[in-house]
């Protein structure tokens, strides 16, 4: 086998490609050395185990995130910065299989976020929050975006792919004719993310307004 030299981006380029096609629990060092064009042990020069290299990817991700043009600016409402910022961070998780799962329980590797994060917690400053009040609220915001798109990529893992067993008719057959409302809610549990999404990140605004927002205080 040709031997390759390798840097850290290049890893975590392959392995973010290979996430798609095989997702999170085929996503091996094996697997990602043989899409590089070296032996494994390679690759421990610069991760020491697969929870570093995803680590390193959901740093990636969200700096590509970073990156992107952004929607925000100062004139925004602190509500409207909260809910493009979460839909935001939505859609850079559903650009790869599993994003959400790879990016739940990681720690960033770099302080590059900390631009961002300044930036945002000064315009919620600005609004009338404490820092820490701030801080709390996008964290909530964030929690139930990572939870959102988990449940979302479990039945739709992939633009244009259903996960099967989620058929809303047959979910209901299956409940049956003694839990009628069980049965019929399927549609508002498995269909419509988007419009899901929206009605979710609006109940948290409301609740933040209520609870952490400059009134509240």
């Amino acid at each position: 086998m040709a031997t390759t030299r390798l840097d850290r981006d290049q890893v975590v380029d392959a392995a973010l490609r290979l996430l798609n096609e095989v997702g999170l629990e085929g996503l091996t060092l094996r697997r990602i050395a043989k899409e590089l064009n070296v032996q494994a042990p390679a690759l421990y020069w610069h991760f020491k185990n697969k929870q570093a290299l995803l680590d390193e990817m959901a740093t990636t991700i969200f700096l590509r995130l970073a990156e992107e043009p952004g929607n925000l600016d100062e004139a925004m409402t602190w509500q409207e910065r909260l809910i493009e910022g979460q839909h935001a961070l939505r859609r850079a998780l559903l650009r790869y299989r599993d994003g959400a799962k790879v990016f739940s329980g990681t720690r960033f590797t770099r302080t590059d976020h900390a631009v961002t994060m300044e930036a945002h917690l000064r315009a919620f400053v600005a609004a009338g929050f404490t820092p820490g009040a701030a801080a709390r609220a996008s964290f909530i915001a964030y929690a139930f975006t990572l939870g959102f798109v988990t449940e979302e990529q479990a039945v739709e893992p992939m633009a244009g792919e259903r996960t099967p067993g989620y058929d809303v008719a047959e979910r209901a057959d299956l409940i049956g004719p003694d839990y009628p409302l069980a049965g019929a809610v399927g549609a508002d549990l498995f269909l419509d993310y988007d419009a899901r999404f929206e009605e979710g990140l609006r109940t948290i605004v409301a609740g933040i307004e209520s609870t952490l927002g400059p009134a509240a205080q």
